[in-house]
């Protein structure tokens, strides 16, 4: 990726989604992209904030032996309405049934995120919530928007930072990037306590 100059060691983004890909450089910083090929079923009794934390953290060990010296970036989010997690609906009737359920109600979504120092082996992880207010919404719209958008791979089964982003009442949140899936405020931080801060050219 484009940046000023690259950082002291590689950084690692433990996502093939393209949506983290395009907020993370927004920090202007060198990195490359791979997917972490972990099980993200959710543990018996694991409520959706914990998930969040241990699949962000699974991403980034996942990726360690092939980046032994690298800073690696994991992320996942995961959608909680009242204590329910919502999964990705992989199909039109799944994503039909949470949007359903979802309307005219509040939804939390909890992003984690972890930076690993491979080397060391020390890693942060923080959980953001966001909090989003569906609208009320006819059923005719839920079936429009998902053949518009078809938001089957995605938790809660929309998109933000696409039509979704016309099913809601509010947004609730202390990072609007947060709901796409990087806390990029948060991530900021964590980058700084390892060395690298996107403000300053890295040598």
């Amino acid at each position: 990726m484009n940046a000023t100059s690259p950082p002291s060691k590689p950084i690692i983004l433990a996502s093939s989604s393209r949506y983290r890909q395009q907020l993370l450089q927004r920090l202007n910083i060198s990195f490359t992209a791979c997917a972490p090929d972990i099980d993200e079923q959710p543990e018996q009794g694991e409520i959706a904030s914990q998930l969040a934390y241990r699949l962000a953290t699974a991403k980034a060990y996942a990726l360690s032996p092939l980046h032994p010296e690298a800073l690696i970036i994991g992320s996942d989010q995961v959608a909680a309405l009242d204590d329910q997690i919502l999964t990705k609906p992989l199909d039109k009737t799944t994503a039909f049934s949470q949007l359903q359920h979802c309307q005219g109600r509040q939804v939390t979504f909890f992003t984690g995120l972890c930076v690993l120092d491979s080397k060391l082996q020390q890693h942060k992880t923080v959980v953001e919530p966001v909090v989003v207010k569906f609208r009320e919404l006819t059923d005719q719209e839920i079936q429009d928007y998902i053949e518009q958008e078809q938001p089957l791979d995605c938790a809660g089964s929309f998109k933000c930072e696409g039509l979704g982003i016309a099913l809601f009442e509010y947004i609730n949140s202390q990072d609007p990037n947060t709901l796409i899936g990087l806390p990029l405020i948060q991530l900021v931080s964590l980058l700084k306590e390892f060395g690298v801060n996107p403000l300053l050219l890295q040598k």
